[in-house]
């Protein structure tokens, strides 16, 4: 990406994409200059970087024995992609004669024969050789992105085309690169993720800013961590300089295994505050060896609709704060549904991995194998059970599919008229902030709301009550009442009086929108 990256906003960390000319390499400099900073001492940072790891106590005493054996099989990737902009659209124009003439030639690319509408950009990232007797080479997909031509360069300064992009995976952000080598490339192995501690020592080996093969070395901040850029996230967090170009290289531990892959950084100037991530290598091995067989991601798939446990959630359901994942709903003929998984069942373990968190169930359930009978311990109505469920396979790129009996009725011809159509809603009644009402055809007409639902309806909502703060809103029906069906008010009432004289704080309600979407609240009663 070009241009500073926002304060506070993860940032894939690829080459800016700039046009090939004298201009770029002008505004480089100037750039430089505004900061105070020469070219020297750009150059020198990662060394004295380097030096001040080598010489904090405990650390390691020199790094260079592993790296020597590494860089070999880290390359630098460049990519060119050809530009087309609007037809006959207008470029800037300087005097004839004027200094920077031919630097805005070259900028639009209007030697050569190339159309005044197109222009060429290149980008530049890094990547690594995993099988260097069949040229497969690992990076990160929005490096390659878009390329027209993708170019691998080596630390000995030979050069290969990408002959095929064997495969690429959005959701992670890697891609899998095939070149022809001549003779068997260097080539580095995978290691376990998982066996990393926060504050082991990992080295990164890439191509910052197009200063091929640099060598930073910085510690795990932190693991599992979650910044927002796809449903899978479980990144790997070091304080090693990683910078923009430094996109789909290589993080090793110290045994000289790749343990991540650099992906993204968060800095108010774009540059490294020690802040960046990496894909943690335990799952881009399953991601890769997926590319490689298939050229495509086959996921494991539950069925499920989750949510995560709150305070509240984890005291009606006798469950320790944000452990599990509660089921908010369950796709018909899904492999939940085929187990028995129920919504409203809590699933704490799947495959006898822990579910530490409501993200952290999609990432198990995707890397387990297709087809596979798992077992998956969930807690229905204060009772620990065992299923057994057979994974089912994800379909990618697919929105899901309407809850099945949902149909959403066509919304009325007379919109705006309503109010003199003489037809008055229902005398609502009150209960924990709520005004509720029994659902009427007219009510499901105003809420859009399908014939298969059945509950209560809320017609209003005390913008002061707890239930606003959980963000119960008008036109939600109340589907349950401490997993009981409802389908009155005083179906309601009772479950919550039910709720008090047993003590509890809270009350477990389950609710459906217009869309068919499910979810659970807990909503104080005392």
């Amino acid at each position: 990406m070009s241009g500073p990256v926002r304060p506070q906003t993860p940032d894939p960390i690829c080459g800016a994409a700039e046009p090939a000319s004298h201009l770029a390499r002008l505004r480089a400099a100037a750039v430089a200059a505004i900061l105070g900073l020469s070219g020297l001492a750009l150059l020198s940072a990662p060394a004295a970087t380097q030096t001040a790891a080598t010489q904090t106590k405990g650390g390691p005493a020199s790094v260079a024995p592993i790296a020597e054996k590494l860089i070999d099989a880290v390359v630098n990737i460049s990519t060119n992609q050809n530009m087309k902009g609007a037809e006959g659209a207008p470029l800037p124009k300087v005097p004839k004669g004027a200094p920077f003439e031919e630097f805005f030639e070259d900028f639009f690319n209007r030697k050569g024969g190339r159309s005044p509408s197109e222009r060429k950009v290149s980008a530049q990232g890094s990547g690594f050789v995993v099988d260097g007797k069949e040229g497969l080479i690992v990076t990160n997909n929005h490096v390659i992105d878009g390329a027209d031509e993708i170019i691998v360069n080596f630390s000995d300064g030979s050069k290969l085309k990408v002959e095929k992009i064997i495969g690429k995976d959005t959701k992670t952000d890697l891609a899998l690169l095939k070149v022809v080598p001549k003779r068997p490339l260097a080539q580095v192995a995978f290691g376990s993720s998982g066996r990393l501690k926060v504050g082991d020592w990992v080295m990164a080996i890439g191509n910052p800013f197009g200063l091929g093969g640099s060598v930073s070395v910085g510690i795990i901040s932190a693991k599992q961590r979650d910044i927002n850029t796809g449903p899978y996230d479980d990144y790997l967090q070091t304080d090693a300089a990683i910078n923009k170009g430094n996109s789909g290289g290589p993080l090793f531990n110290m045994d000289g295994e790749v343990i991540g892959v650099n992906t993204a950084i968060i800095s108010p100037t774009g540059y490294s505050v020690g802040i960046g991530f990496a894909v943690p290598s335990d799952a881009a091995v399953v991601v890769i060896d997926q590319l490689r067989l298939y050229g495509e991601t086959r996921r494991g798939w539950l069925g499920v609709n989750i949510q995560s446990i709150t305070d509240e959630l984890a005291e009606a359901y006798g469950v320790k704060e944000n452990t599990g994942a509660l089921v908010s709903s369950v796709a018909q003929d899904g492999p939940a549904a085929k187990a028995g998984i129920q919504e409203g069942d809590v699933i704490l373990r799947f495959d006898g991995k822990d579910v530490n968190s409501m993200r952290g169930l999609p990432r198990i359930v995707a890397q387990t194998q297709i087809g596979k009978e798992v077992d998956v311990e969930i807690v229905r109505k204060g009772q620990r059970r065992t299923v057994r469920v057979a994974v089912g396979r994800l379909a990618e790129d697919v929105k899901p599919a309407p809850r099945p009996g949902v149909k959403v009725p066509p919304k009325s011809k007379n919109k705006g008229k309503d109010k003199d159509s003489g037809v008055r809603p229902p005398a609502g009644r009150s209960l924990i902030g709520l005004v509720l009402a029994p659902l009427t055809d007219e009510l499901r007409a105003k809420h859009s709301l399908g014939p298969n639902v059945k509950g209560v309806i809320v017609l209003e909502v005390d913008p002061a009550s707890p239930a606003a703060e959980r963000n119960v809103k008008a036109g939600d029906v109340i589907v349950e009442v401490a997993q009981e069906a409802v389908t009155s008010i005083d179906d309601v009432a009772a479950g919550i009086d039910k709720v008090r004289t047993a003590g509890r704080n809270a009350v477990l309600l389950r609710l459906e929108d217009a869309k068919g979407g499910m979810r659970f609240v807990a909503v104080p009663v005392q």
